[in-house]
């Protein structure tokens, strides 16, 4: 029942970018088309795994031991950035076609604050190691969500005749504000 609890908080109640704001950035950067949305969401969501599963380890097995949790944040941010330029060098190697695939998003991942917030939450609401996995990929479960919703809406917002003064930015920040507060309406769920 708790995984049942971690997933349905995490998709929709305590949704990433919708209710928390963690992941801002590649939310109104690439959420111009569905299939650049998609590739994002495959690439946050193995970053975001990944890296909670080692940032988990270093929290207990390092951090904790040697009484160093004030270095946590700097510590996480180096094990991210670590982490996406060694999927970014073994994918260049072993699959070059999922390499050209994922192109920019890798990159961005290291700067995506969303996984650096999953991974300090993992660790702010003591999940055991499997808890934390489930925990991510339930966040970028919801992180995709939030990110190819926004993608459709974008795509369709192209097509209807707004006014000038509306069209581009003003009409993106609007929708994005309206599918956040359908988010927060499930906030009674959980």
């Amino acid at each position: 029942m708790d995984y049942i609890l971690i997933i349905i908080g995490a998709i929709f109640v305590n949704n990433i970018v919708l209710s928390q704001f963690l992941g801002i950035c590649p939310f109104l950067g690439v959420s111009n088309k569905v299939s650049t949305s998609v590739g994002m969401t495959g690439a946050v969501t193995f970053v975001m795994v990944l890296a909670t599963i080692v940032t988990y380890l270093i929290q207990t097995f390092v951090l904790n031991v040697f009484e160093l949790q004030y270095l946590q944040t700097i510590t996480f941010i180096l094990v991210i950035a670590s982490l996406v330029q060694l999927v970014e060098i073994v994918l260049k190697k072993v699959s070059p076609p999922l390499y050209q695939a994922l192109g920019i998003f890798l990159p961005l991942i290291t700067t995506n604050c969303a996984v650096l917030g999953v991974a300090i939450l993992t660790i702010k609401n003591d999940f055991n190691l499997i808890e934390g996995v489930v925990f991510a990929i339930s966040h970028a479960v919801g992180f995709g969500l939030a990110l190819i919703t926004f993608a459709g809406l974008r795509e369709h917002l192209d097509l209807i005749d707004l006014p000038e003064g509306m069209k581009g930015t003003p009409a993106s920040i609007l929708v994005a504000g309206l599918l956040s507060l359908a988010f927060m309406g499930f906030a009674g769920i959980v």
